[in-house]
C-alpha cells in the first residue's frame, strides 16, 4: 500500500530491520544499489549473518524458507548485557537457540535470499494448525483500497483454537459497510489464503497507541476476549478515549 499510494510505484522505499538491542540496522537495502522489493528488508549488511531456524533450532539453508530469525555471529554494535541482570540478558536472547542471538521475530527468506519480517513470534497465531504472523495478515488487510490501518490479534475459538480478530481504520470519508467487510476478507484470501480470513472485523476511528506510536496489542487482545473490565494501565496511551470507542 505504501509503495503504491505514497511512493506511486516509483519512489524507492528503504525498508530496514533493526532493534534497539542490535545497536544499528542489520538488514537493509543499499539505496541505488540493491533491487527493492516492497515489504522486504532485502539483504543483510556487510558482516551480518542472519539465519532462519526451525522450531528445533536447526538452520534452514534452502530458500525459500520460513521460521525464526536469528543472528549467527556477533557484530560490533550488539548489546552486551542488561545492567544488573546478566542472567536476564542471556535468558532473553541466547537461551532459546544455543549459539544464536534470537531476535524474537519471525521471518521469510525468498528464492533470491531477501528477508521478509513477519512480526514478533509472540504475535503468531495458531489457527486450525496454521501458524500465521499478525503482521502478515495486517499487511493483507492494508492492501484493500479503503483501509488506512489495521491491527490483528487472536482470541479463543472453540473450533480453530485461535480466531482472527481484526481492528480496522478506514480512509477518511469511507464508511463501514458489509461490502467493505467482504472486500477485506476476499483480499486476505487472495494474498494469503482462506485459512487467514478474519473471523471478526471491528471498525474503529483509531487504534490505541502509545505516545511513540506503538499499538497497544495487550488492550486489543483483552477487548477481543471480552475481558473489558481488566484492561490494565492505559495511562501511557496517546489518546485514552480511543479505548472507550472500542469498548
Amino acid at each position: 500500500w505504501y509503495n503504491k499510494y505514497v511512493g506511486r510505484n516509483n519512489c524507492p522505499i528503504v525498508d530496514t530491520w533493526w532493534q534497539t538491542e542490535t545497536g544499528g540496522i542489520l538488514i537493509s537495502p543499499l539505496p541505488g544499489v540493491t533491487n527493492l522489493k516492497p515489504g522486504s528488508a532485502t539483504l543483510p549488511l556487510y558482516g551480518i549473518e542472519p539465519v532462519i531456524l526451525n522450531e528445533n533450532g536447526e538452520e534452514i539453508n534452502q530458500s525459500p524458507a520460513e521460521g525464526y530469525l536469528a543472528i549467527k555471529q556477533s557484530w560490533p554494535g550488539q548489546m552486551r548485557t542488561v545492567y544488573g541482570d546478566h542472567k536476564r540478558f542471556y535468558d532473553t536472547y541466547f537461551s532459546q537457540f544455543k549459539g544464536y542471538y534470537f531476535t524474537g521475530d519471525g521471518a521469510k527468506r525468498d528464492k533470491d535470499g531477501y528477508y521478509w519480517i513477519t512480526g514478533r513470534v509472540d504475535d503468531v497465531l495458531n489457527v486450525s494448525g496454521h501458524r500465521l504472523g499478525t503482521a502478515e495478515i495486517e499487511g493483507a488487510i492494508g492492501a484493500y483500497d479503503s483501509v488506512a490501518e489495521a491491527a490483528v490479534v487472536g482470541y479463543p475459538h472453540d473450533i480453530k483454537g485461535q480466531g482472527i480478530y481484526a481492528y480496522v481504520t478506514l480512509m477518511t470519508g469511507v464508511s463501514e459497510s458489509d461490502m467493505i467487510v467482504s472486500g477485506i476478507k476476499n483480499k486476505v484470501r487472495e494474498i494469503i489464503g482462506p485459512h487467514a480470513t478474519p473471523d471478526q472485523i471491528k471498525f474503529t476511528p483509531a487504534l490505541p497507541k502509545t505516545r511513540s506510536g506503538k499499538i497497544m496489542r495487550r488492550i486489543l487482545r483483552k477487548i477481543a476476549e471480552g475481558d473489558t473490565d481488566n484492561l490494565g494501565d492505559i495511562s501511557t496511551l496517546a489518546d485514552p478515549s480511543v479505548v472507550k470507542e472500542l469498548v
